[in-house]
């Protein structure tokens, strides 16, 4: 072989070499690319398998199928007449919501399931003494309202002082 035939072989070699290269690049970058969907759709709100969107795409039957035994009873017995309403009431401020305009839904029933389709809204719910105002979020889906709106407050007491019985007026001195 002559030295000319031998770079030829080294340059052909390298033209190989470089081709190889390059697409090893491309398997790496398109690797990346399905690593970084893949943890962005982890990252993204999945309740029992199914995104928000299907959540929402569903009919009620399909949806009831994802809820927990107790939720699913009362559900196929059907909605009482003031969850009806309140279920209404919540469409009606979706629609307003759709147009611009912020509304607060206020509420006595606390055994209301949420759905997906009240998520994003603003609801206050009575809490026995006043209206907790809730944002509801996807992670709240199959939850009842009230379980978000507690009832009793941590009790504080005061410091004892002048209408205390005797023994609780002792503060130590230290």
């Amino acid at each position: 072989m002559t030295p000319d035939e031998e770079n030829n072989e080294e340059e052909q070699e390298e033209l190989v070499d470089e081709s190889q290269e390059s697409t090893d690049e491309e398997e790496d970058t398109e690797d990346k690319q399905l690593d970084e969907e893949a943890e962005l759709d982890r990252l993204k709100f999945h309740y029992r398998g199914h995104t928000l969107e299907e959540l929402k795409r569903m009919n009620m039957d399909e949806f009831i199928q994802l809820l927990p035994a107790r939720a699913r009873r009362s559900l196929r017995r059907g909605l009482p007449p003031r969850q009806k309403k309140l279920l209404e009431r919540l469409r009606r401020a979706y629609r307003a919501k759709k147009r611009g305009k912020d509304l607060i839904t206020r509420t006595h029933v606390r055994d209301m399931l949420i759905f997906p389709e009240m998520v994003g809204l603003k609801i206050g719910i009575y809490n026995g003494g006043g209206f907790d105002v809730l944002d509801l979020k996807p992670s709240m889906i199959g939850h009842y309202l009230g379980e978000f709106s507690l009832t009793r407050k941590k009790v504080t007491h005061g410091s004892p002082g002048i209408g205390a019985t005797k023994s609780s007026k002792y503060v130590p001195l230290k």
